[in-house]
């Protein structure tokens, strides 16, 4: 399923700051969770890491030396040594580990660019992290939590009905 056109609008004219103080609140919140999820890259800890949505007119950039998140508004692309691109949704499963990377790279839903041994690396990261993201947000969200595992568990399912991702 591909982010409604009608949603992804407003991203055009909302000021990158705000997107990517937002964006930088759910990152912060997963590392919170997930403090050693970048601790198997070793060598590729200080690469770049692109994120480019197909589907939403902003991309991201990741730095996990850092532990930094950047918003790119497009046509500007982040300058990652690694870059993977598809649909948003596919993208928030590969963070949580939960599909088949490779078939969606051979099928071409995920394109992926630059150092292919950092975007390993970090795919092998993330398959080992149990990033669950209602379940980290939901912690988050103090006596809210309940409402909000299940609102973002039930916008993941309905996201990714019917796509050719294999859930574990």
């Amino acid at each position: 399923m591909l982010f409604p056109p009608a949603l992804a609008m407003p991203l055009t004219v909302i000021p990158v700051s705000v997107i990517e103080r937002a964006a930088g609140l759910v990152f912060s919140r997963v590392l919170k969770a997930h403090p050693t999820v970048f601790d198997r890259l070793d060598d590729h800890m200080a690469k770049r890491y692109g994120f480019v949505p197909s589907d939403l007119p902003i991309g991201f950039l990741i730095r996990p030396d850092r532990q930094t998140l950047c918003v790119i508004r497009k046509p500007a692309r982040p300058e990652a040594d690694a870059c993977v691109e598809g649909p948003l949704f596919l993208l928030l499963a590969l963070l949580e580990g939960r599909c088949d990377a490779d078939a969606l790279f051979f099928s071409r839903d995920l394109t992926v660019t630059g150092d292919m041994e950092a975007m390993l690396a970090l795919r092998n990261a993330l398959d080992d992290s149990d990033i669950d993201l209602p379940r980290d947000l939901g912690n988050a969200a103090g006596p809210f939590a309940p409402l909000v595992r299940r609102v973002v568990g039930e916008l993941r399912s309905r996201a990714l009905a019917g796509e050719a991702a294999t859930w574990n």
